[in-house]
């Protein structure tokens, strides 16, 4: 843990670096990229010396590279907001960004009822790098993550993800694009919020708690039994059989074509209403990138719903998965699951 200190103390932030390009820099010994120490931050980023703030950090260690992220990683993070929740005011996460939506969806279900925002961040260009977007994001959401209304609570207490001026719900964004620093979109839902001169926050859309005294319910009962479907011209019947009827799977992301349509083939609908009668948890989720399932316009759509199918509505996949492992989690009953899924938990669907 690191404490900096700034020129007062208005709000307290905890900074939590997992990982991720955001906290490396070049070594010039070597002129390979590693990562340095973040108890150095105020250093390579002095602008957050000017917000009247007390900032911590805290690194994991060993740290996590994106594409390495696990489950374990999640429940360490809602274990150490839980911990450290009554000593800050908001928590900005350092995080690589292939798997960053994959965590913030997580999260979102993992934390209930949060009165604190938890903004996740991290940059395509190392914070040390002249043209980094990293500077950027890390100061936004330093700022956002203590932002307060006129009577003392969080403007946005969301788990979220910021980046290239925009504020999305964790659970609505994707990663869209691996080299322009507009990496993540939410396609479905508007921003929470767009930083200009200003950082104009959308009140309307954004989600606050019935009852602010209230301590968040911490949820770290994972069930990872899930696997996903994409459906692909081709496909063949082992395959399909394979991911669906999995003995060691509960529950499978069927991701299908346009508005949660999939083959209308004999066999397929087969191994589908086979699986159902297993007791396989299966979701429709679109591969569209904008858009919702809706599975009574079209033949193989009702085929789907009929065959026991539920409707992922307009989920990312990201969203679904993390939905998922959360309530398999809670619930051992499937109709339990089954009416979580039907529900809007944490601003994740429209409905």
């Amino acid at each position: 843990m690191k404490h900096i200190n700034t020129s007062g103390e208005k709000s307290a932030i905890l900074l939590i670096y997992t990982g991720g390009t955001i906290g490396m820099k070049e070594d010039p010994a070597v002129q390979a990229l590693k990562p340095f120490n973040f108890s150095q931050i105020l250093e390579e980023v002095p602008e957050l010396g000017k917000f009247a703030y007390r900032i911590d950090s805290y690194t994991f260690d060993p740290l996590i590279d994106s594409s390495d992220v696990e489950p374990s990683l999640w429940l360490s993070l809602a274990e150490l907001i839980e911990e450290r929740y009554d000593s800050y005011d908001g928590f900005v996460i350092l995080h690589g960004t292939d798997t960053m939506a994959y965590s913030a969806s997580a999260l979102s279900f993992m934390i209930e009822g949060l009165t604190k925002p938890v903004i996740f961040t991290g940059s395509q260009l190392p914070i040390g790098a002249p043209r980094t977007d990293g500077k950027e994001n890390l100061i936004s959401s330093v700022e956002i993550a203590a932002a307060k209304d006129s009577e003392g609570h969080a403007i946005v207490p969301e788990v979220c993800i910021y980046f290239d001026t925009v504020l999305i719900r964790g659970n609505r964004a994707s990663k869209t694009n691996s080299d322009n620093f507009r990496a993540f979109r939410s396609p479905n839902f508007p921003p929470l919020a767009e930083a200009g001169i200003n950082i104009r926050y959308n009140t309307g859309l954004i989600r606050r708690p019935e009852d602010w005294s209230r301590r968040p319910v911490f949820h770290k009962t994972l069930d990872t039994r899930v696997s996903i479907l994409k459906m692909h011209p081709g496909i063949t019947p082992q395959i399909v059989r394979t991911i669906i009827c999995g003995q060691d799977t509960r529950a499978v992301i069927i991701e299908t074509y346009g508005a949660g349509n999939a083959p209308s083939k004999e066999w397929f609908l087969s191994i589908v209403q086979d699986a159902s009668s297993m007791g396989k948890i299966l979701l429709n989720v679109t591969q569209c990138q904008a858009g919702s399932v809706n599975m009574d316009i079209y033949a193989t759509g009702k085929c789907l719903k009929d065959a026991g199918v539920m409707n992922g509505y307009d989920s990312t996949t990201e969203s679904a998965l993390g939905k998922l492992f959360h309530l398999l989690g809670l619930h051992n009953d499937n109709c339990d699951v089954k009416a979580g899924l039907e529900s809007d938990l944490r601003g994740e669907i429209s409905k």
